[in-house]
């Protein structure tokens, strides 16, 4: 079973998410729970790495090898990661004036083509190749190949190493790429599982949209009696 994900990376990915959202559906306020820390651990470390920097750069006049390469890593499993949890709690920004001056049906039809076109991106970003079945031309085949490529040659990051203690078990100095860019596949697995699940949710009647566009009139509108009182 090892050799057969190892050796298909789409499917390895597909059954990850399936675990994923079994797990979420088991038990969604650790899953939620876990998502948060998640992203507060990445901020933390990005703040620590910049702030041990700093004191080594001008205290001491030395620093940390690959600090900056690290905490552009970082902010990328941010990103990836964050995106798919911006689509769970519903803050990723949108307008919506337009459509929402249309009728309940329009307005839910505009709704659930952007929750599709979403989900769209994020399949075509995850592996392209099959678009080549419509006639598109497609090169790199999507983010799986992207990272599979890296996998399989084992190069590693311009600057950041390896621990001494880890780097007779990793075979070189340097943190393998791969390493680094598998948050690419897994975040976009995950915002094309949020994104399905926004849009089951957009056609049940349970959400509106995928975007959270009035977050700051609600603000305004719960705190309205604020300096009154």
């Amino acid at each position: 079973m090892y050799h057969i994900l190892i050796a298909y990376p789409l499917l390895t990915l597909i059954c990850f998410v399936g675990l994923y959202f079994i797990l979420d559906r088991l038990a969604p306020r650790a899953m939620a729970s876990f998502e948060e820390i998640f992203i507060a651990v990445i901020l933390a470390l990005m703040t620590l790495v910049a702030f041990v920097q700093v004191v080594l750069r001008y205290g001491f006049n030395t620093g940390i090898t690959g600090a900056l390469e690290l905490n552009r890593i970082l902010f990328a499993w941010l990103i990836l990661f964050g995106m798919s949890y911006g689509v769970r709690v519903g803050t990723h920004l949108g307008i919506d004036t337009l459509i929402r001056t249309f009728p309940r049906p329009v307005f839910r039809a505009f709704a659930v083509f952007g929750a599709a076109a979403a989900l769209l991106w994020a399949v075509i970003l995850i592996s392209g190749d099959w678009l080549t079945h419509l006639g598109a031309t497609t090169r790199g085949g999507g983010a799986v190949d992207y990272w599979w490529r890296f996998f399989r040659v084992g190069t590693g990051l311009d600057d950041l190493m390896y621990p001494s203690f880890m780097r007779e078990w990793a075979g070189q100095d340097r943190v393998h790429r791969w390493v680094a860019y598998l948050i690419l596949p897994i975040g976009l697995g995950l915002f094309a599982m949020r994104t399905l699940q926004a849009l089951v949710e957009i056609v049940q009647g349970k959400r509106d949209l995928i975007i959270a566009s009035h977050e700051a009139e609600d603000l305004v509108a719960e705190n309205k009696d604020a300096l009154r009182d």
